[in-house]
Order: C-alpha cells, then structure tokens, then sequence
C-alpha cells in the first residue's frame, strides 16, 4: 500500500499514533473551509447542533463557543478521532455543552427531531449509502432545521481542482458530485429548500439543505 493510500485510509478513519497526528492536522488544514462555509450560515446561541464525522474536534469547539443555551454533540466512527476531540473540548464537556459519542451516521443514537443544526465537513465521501444516511439525518432534524455539508472536492468548474479532487476520489474509492447531484440526493432524501455555495478559486462546495415543517 503506498504513502497515498494509507493516508486516504487514515483521513476516512484515524487510527493509532499516525491517525492522532491526521486527526490533529485536519482541525489546521480545514480552518479556512469550514470558516468559509460557516459563512453561509448563522448559527443562534440556543441551537442544538450535531457534527457528523467530528474529526479533531475543531469545528465542535467552534460551536460551543457560540452556544449559551443550547448543546453541542459530535459523533464520529475512529475511536481514535473521538479521542482527540474529547481531549480538544474537556473544557466544555465538563461544563455539560459537549456531548461525543462513537458510532456511524448510518445509525444515529438520537431521538426524532432533535436538532436544529446538522453539520458534516469533509465527511460525505465516506457514506456508503448515501441517501440512508441523509435520511437518518433528515429523521433526527428539527422541523425546519438544517444540514449543512461543507466538502473541498466536488466536480467543479475549475480544471485544475476538479482534475485533484478526481485523483483523490479515485485513489480512495469514493465519489464525488456535481452541485445538481448534491442538490438531487438531498431532495431524494426528502430535503427542500436546498442552496448551494461554491468558491470557486478554492475548489469549495457548501450545500444546505432544510426539514420540511
């Protein structure tokens, strides 16, 4: 297995001391993107937020900076991602904001209806099956609450991205869409009002997606 491959396997689940140092490394090497499709977005102090595939833990501490009222929850299938996170957030798990939980978005230990703010970061590619997932997420949502998927490689207008983020996909084995694929799956999954944001110079996609009432 060559250095590519192994490090595409550790990026989609960390594990040991090389997957520590990945899941450390992605809380830097996705700052920008995950502020920028943020951007999109305004997140209230009383929201209930759940963070798919919650890595390094960077984006759950980012939420729990702007929650006052509400809760912050991470759930992400590397015991080893979980571990870092736990370690990044102890400040606001021990003061009742944070919640991390190990496990797969296939099967989400939520009950219906809970949260207002559904996040994932560079976490889509690893779905299996794409449309039970989106469903299970639109299952725990709020009424009118959001998915927000925020992705570095999708099939873009710029050459030179769009040719890396094929090389990736194809090395790992995973897809990646065009911004009316994104926006046909999340209607297949029962999501309405979707929008779609892309930076183009970057290669940056963020879809939102909303739970009917």
């Amino acid at each position: 297995m060559g250095f590519k491959q192994t490090l595409l396997n550790q990026v989609r689940k960390p594990n040991g001391t090389l997957g520590k140092l990945i899941a450390k490394g992605m809380n830097k090497g996705h700052a920008e993107l995950a502020k920028w499709g943020l951007s999109n977005f305004s997140i209230e102090p009383n929201y209930i937020i759940l963070d798919i595939g919650c890595g390094g833990g960077a984006n759950i501490k980012h939420f729990a900076e702007i929650i006052t009222d509400g809760r912050v929850y991470g759930i992400d299938y590397s015991e080893t991602a979980v571990s870092i996170c736990t370690k990044i957030n102890k400040k606001y798990i021990d003061k009742g904001i944070v919640e991390l939980y190990h496990g797969s978005a296939s099967l989400l230990p939520f009950n219906d209806n809970y949260f207002d703010l559904i996040t994932g970061f560079e976490a889509y590619y690893f779905w299996s099956d794409l449309i039970s997932v989106l469903k299970e997420i639109y299952r725990v949502l709020k009424p009118n609450g959001c998915l927000i998927l925020v992705n570095e490689g999708y099939i873009c207008n710029n050459e030179k991205k769009r040719k890396r983020a094929e090389k990736w996909a194809k090395l790992g084995n995973f897809s990646i869409h065009t911004p009316e694929e994104y926006r046909e799956f999340l209607k297949k999954a029962g999501f309405f009002n979707i929008q779609i944001f892309e930076e183009h110079n970057e290669g940056w996609i963020t879809v939102l997606g909303m739970k009917k009432l």
